[in-house]
């Protein structure tokens, strides 16, 4: 009976591989998808906050800050500058009036509506143009294990 090659105690080698592959592949990818996102000049930041706010509704700078993992300072500097876009608005808190919500404008939701519609039309043309059948049946199942790692 053979044993799995390991890199160091217990820890397969196919995993490390795996791991950095993942890694690289995720990196290349996301950088493409920004180049296509055609949202100008917004950082990642900025891009991310507008899609968490796209996705969860309005919320407060400090669950803004405490869902992208960064302080509160950076978050209102992020804030500060797609607001000078148009791109959010701010106002009461119905249920603490010392609060504002964050919320899109319509310019924001229509932003990443174009920016959403462009990233998948280059993902659904790269597919078509470049995959096979069975390689895209291949990319859905390797999904549902990136999405379980992911839930980990």
């Amino acid at each position: 009976m053979s044993e799995t090659p390991t890199v160091e105690a217990g820890i397969p080698v196919s995993a490390a591989q795996a791991a950095g592959e993942i890694r690289v592949v995720f990196s290349r990818l996301r950088r493409r998808l920004r180049e296509v996102a055609g949202l100008g000049e917004l950082t990642p930041s900025q891009t991310s906050v507008l899609s968490r706010i796209d996705r969860g509704g309005p919320a407060s700078m400090s669950d803004l800050a405490a869902a992208e993992r960064v302080r509160p300072q950076s978050m209102a500097a992020i804030l500060a500058a797609i607001g000078e876009q148009g791109l959010i608005q701010r106002t009461p808190d119905p249920a603490d009036g010392r609060r504002q919500l964050v919320s899109l404008t319509d310019v924001g939701r229509e932003a990443i509506a174009g920016s959403r519609r462009q990233r998948d039309e280059w993902l659904t043309r790269s597919l078509t143009d470049h995959f096979t059948e069975a390689e895209r049946q291949t990319v859905l199942e390797a999904m549902t294990l990136l999405d379980r790692l992911a839930d980990r």
